[in-house]
């Protein structure tokens, strides 16, 4: 009898473990996605230094589009040269989001983006590592075409 005993409290240990991981990702991704949406209403009010408290402030984030950009500030001055104002910007949306909970601080995010802009509409992929700081979640390397 306390074979048994001892044997269904392995098993509903087990069973509590997995729900607990479960729920500890499904929170992960919520917070992940926090991040992304409170982005994204950033660079829809055309507040790109705020849409940039997303990102890992460290010289050693990682930025890839069409060359490789090392560093927060250099990411920022990028962003403010290559979209100079509201109409440059548009309006940014991500979607087709798949969250990879790697550990309770690391995720990966593979994702679409796009632009509704006056006269065109560009858009890509990305995938984002993010790390959890002190200060929450932060991407620390984005890779996005």
């Amino acid at each position: 009898m306390k074979l048994i005993l001892v044997q269904t409290f392995i098993f509903l240990a087990g069973i509590s473990s997995f729900a607990q991981s479960e729920v500890q990702k499904t929170r992960i991704a919520d917070d992940i996605r926090a991040v992304m949406n409170k982005q994204a209403a950033d660079w829809n009010r055309g507040d790109i230094p705020a849409f940039m408290e997303g990102y890992w402030k460290s010289e050693q984030l990682t930025f890839v589009s069409s060359r490789v950009t090392k560093g927060w500030q250099q990411t920022l001055d990028n962003y403010k040269k290559s979209y100079p104002d509201r109409t440059a910007m548009g309006a940014l949306t991500f979607s087709d989001l798949e969250i990879t909970v790697v550990s309770k601080d690391a995720v990966v995010v593979l994702g679409s983006w796009s632009l509704k802009r006056e006269k065109d509409n560009p858009g890509g992929k990305f995938t984002l590592i993010f790390r959890k700081f002190k200060e929450g979640w932060r991407i620390v390397h984005d890779h996005t075409s």
